[in-house]
């Protein structure tokens, strides 16, 4: 049976890595397991008057190249393993970026689907409260994830900045643009979705018009890599939420589907009509398209439905969708997969943005972000790619080869204290 343990994954991923590369012992051991692991069980009031306790996590996994960065996320899913998996995955991606950061991510183990405004804030507030000892803007930024937006970073910049008796607005990014936010946040991770899928297009000699797409998970980031996707020529014929997956090998209605998720009451596809259901919804994994999306969670593509995919490329919106197991049996296909690494590096790319302008006291035009995401993004993939070309190995290990190296790096010149 495949572990499917997250954490585990992500050491595995970095071993097969570290030993081609020939890593010394005291880098591989270092590299391989966080440098700290923080979980705080705290107090909320609820609405009707009751006290419930809640469990944090942040996870810092290494900052040899920078303050550590990663999101934080709200889900009744959240567990140890999970961010420390994330956590290692932060590292890698900000590496293989060139950004000066090392990785990082947090999460709450809670439902927000069944807590109102005020209990969310609450608990925003008392775990920002818990955890603000290892975080600020030098030390280690938080950012938007799985159910968390740019209100949620309001109060943990809020909360944070009274403790410092002064406003702290760098302390996380995703902000709200009043805040100290950047124009283009909220698309980044799905423009880079967009940007990377493009160039894997290009080495594959397709033409975007002549392709199609199915996106799994439309979320923010989801969302934004279909509609990208479809202002390139690309036909978004699937996509999916927790609440049902719809297909239409004609073309999907994005705009029309935008619409109704605004106005329904559960924010979900759910309801939706005009597209055939496929059930069960993760089987719109395995409908025949050109290019696949992959935008909701950790293992999505395993041993057991890796022989069933029939994308020619694989384009990864999550973070950790495919297994290593899923990812010899689709390489052996001849399938393309563009790693999370490199993929969904959109988004902390656009929030190393904020971050420099919030140290300048500036506020960059939406043009701008959009440039400069292209002029990280694209020199990226070309070296992925390029690095895989010569290597002969997949697009994931030669992403690894190049971030790990890279932190690798960095321990040996600046050595151990004392």
């Amino acid at each position: 049976m495949e572990n499917l343990n997250p954490y585990k994954i992500a050491q595995m991923q970095f071993d097969k890595v570290a030993d081609k590369m020939g890593l010394e012992k005291w880098i591989k051991d270092m590299l391989r397991t966080p440098k700290r692991n923080v979980s705080v069980d705290f107090p909320v009031k609820m609405d009707d008057g009751t006290i419930r306790m809640f469990t944090g996590y942040r996870v810092q996994h290494n900052d040899m190249r920078g303050p550590y960065k990663g999101g934080i996320r709200y889900s009744p899913e959240v567990n140890l393993d999970e961010v420390k998996a994330l956590a290692v995955w932060m590292t890698w991606k900000t590496a293989l970026l060139n950004l000066p950061y090392g990785g990082a991510k947090g999460g709450v183990l809670c439902d927000p689907s069944k807590m109102s405004m005020g209990e969310l804030e609450r608990l925003t507030r008392r775990f920002t409260y818990e955890i603000s000892d290892i975080i600020g803007p030098d030390t280690d930024i938080p950012a938007p994830d799985v159910n968390t937006n740019e209100q949620v970073m309001a109060w943990i910049v809020d909360t944070y900045s009274m403790g410092k008796r002064c406003d702290v607005f760098g302390v996380v990014t995703g902000k709200p643009l009043f805040l100290g936010g950047s124009h283009g946040r909220n698309e980044a991770t799905g423009r880079g979705v967009m940007i990377t899928a493009m160039e894997a297009v290009k080495d594959l000699n397709l033409n975007p018009k002549d392709l199609t797409a199915i996106v799994q998970g439309y979320g923010n980031v989801g969302s934004h890599s279909a509609r990208l996707l479809s202002e390139k020529g690309v036909k978004v014929i699937g996509i999916s939420d927790i609440s049902k997956a719809i297909y239409d090998p004609n073309g999907l209605d994005l705009k029309e589907i935008d619409t109704y998720i605004k106005n329904s009451t559960n924010k979900l596809l759910e309801g939706y009509n005009k597209a055939e259901e496929i059930s069960p919804k993760e089987r719109i994994l395995e409908m025949p398209t050109d290019i696949l999306v992959p935008a909701a969670l950790e293992n999505q593509i395993t041993s057991e439905n890796a022989d069933r995919i029939k994308a020619r490329l694989i384009v990864e919106g999550a973070n950790g969708p495919t297994t290593p197991e899923a990812d010899r049996i689709l390489y052996d296909k001849g399938i393309t997969i563009v790693p999370g690494i490199l993929a969904n590096a959109g988004g902390v790319t656009v929030s190393y943005f904020e971050w420099v302008q919030n140290i300048q006291r500036e506020q960059w035009p939406y043009d701008r972000i959009v440039s400069k995401l292209e002029e990280k993004m694209m020199p990226a993939y070309r070296a992925v790619s390029d690095l895989a070309r010569e290597e002969k190995v997949d697009m994931r290990t030669a992403a690894y080869m190049i971030a790990i190296s890279r932190v690798a790096d960095a321990a040996r010149i600046r050595g151990i204290f004392p």
